[in-house]
């Protein structure tokens, strides 16, 4: 059985399901978005995360598609541009959004009966698509890993860990990881550690501050994370705190590869991607807890951006890449969204 991250967005006749990120694994509640403002919202709430956004901008568009398939075809069409700019917008960093409302936009057709049934195959197709490419990138990802050792990681829950470690068990190799609580919202703590547990595999739980200290200790024989951006130049981006134990990881000679499909062609270099500051408020809360007094402030950069001289790797649904070799993803031809 596939761990519940696996399967957090669903579509229904009511509208998107979306599993609320924000309370699992401790409560298991599903917020229903019956409008494709409600999906933007859920997304910008951080009720959705990790790959979480992609399926539900997915079927988002396919909300957009009910509510339009009553006006005219050029009505329609326009009032679904309209519906992925919305969704596009609620995380800035981040470039699968935009891929996910490109493959149903690029399905769209017609009026009516016909635009229902175009977005929905646009939008399953995408799914589909996304799953594949996380497969063929796990497969990448765990033949770099030793057959017995430590992975450190650090905020990178679902597809890209499932599938890495799915291909690891294939392959017969025994690895145990550390994850990195991820503060403010403790994705590691209550993400990606859970479904690491799901899946039988030994997992310990360090605090953010820990990382360099773990990585000395020689328990480590590899930094993995995710990237929510590859630029064409290897500097990588993803969730705030990954340069640190970049840097950590290259001090004491420990290889970092970073996952991504691919990297993104309309992003030269790491100051080309819009980094998302969220509210500072975030920062002194914990769980909903205060955890600092209202004599300070807080500052929250979701993302920060790793110098390619940091990474060793990046590895892609095509296999792997020199950070600075990446533009050769390209060269076997475009299959972007």
């Amino acid at each position: 059985m596939d761990p519940v991250l696996a399967d957090s967005v669903r579509l229904t006749d009511d509208g998107v399901l979306i599993l609320d990120r924000r309370e699992f694994p401790f409560q298991r509640n599903w917020v229903t978005c019956r409008t494709v403002e409600e999906v933007a919202r859920a997304i910008e709430d951080m009720v959705t995360q990790s790959s979480g956004p992609y399926f539900a901008a997915l079927y988002g568009m396919v909300l957009a598609a009910r509510e339009a398939a009553g006006m005219r075809p050029h009505a329609a069409h326009a009032a679904l541009e309209q519906a992925g700019e919305r969704l596009i917008r609620t995380r800035s960093t981040n470039n699968h959004l935009r891929k996910a409302v490109n493959a149903v936009l690029s399905a769209a057709t017609g009026a009516g009966e016909e635009l229902l049934t175009s977005t929905l195959a646009g939008a399953q197709a995408g799914d589909e698509l996304y799953r594949s490419r996380c497969r063929s990138l796990g497969t990448h990802a765990a033949a770099l890993l030793p057959d017995e050792g430590g992975v450190l990681t650090h905020c990178w829950a679902d597809l890209y860990l499932i599938e890495t470690v799915n291909a690891a068990h294939r392959a017969g190799k025994r690895l145990r990881f550390f994850c990195t609580e991820t503060r403010p919202y403790l994705q590691g703590a209550r993400l990606t550690a859970e479904t690491l547990g799901e899946m039988g595999v030994d997992t310990t739980l360090i605090s953010d501050g820990m990382g360099a200290a773990v990585l000395q200790s020689g328990e480590v024989d590899a930094l993995v994370t995710a990237a929510d951006r590859v630029a064409m130049d290897g500097h990588v981006i993803n969730k705030v705190g990954t340069l640190a134990l970049a840097v950590a990881a290259s001090a004491f000679h420990v290889p970092f590869h970073a996952l991504v499909q691919a990297p993104d062609q309309q992003v030269t270099t790491g100051a080309d991607v819009p980094i998302e500051y969220r509210s500072g408020d975030e920062v002194r809360y914990t769980l909903g807890r205060r955890t600092a007094s209202d004599k300070v402030r807080g500052l929250y950069p979701a993302f920060d951006v790793t110098p390619p001289r940091f990474v060793t790797t990046i590895v892609t649904d095509r296999g792997p890449f020199e950070p600075g070799l990446v533009a050769e993803y390209y060269r076997e031809g475009e299959h972007n969204q």
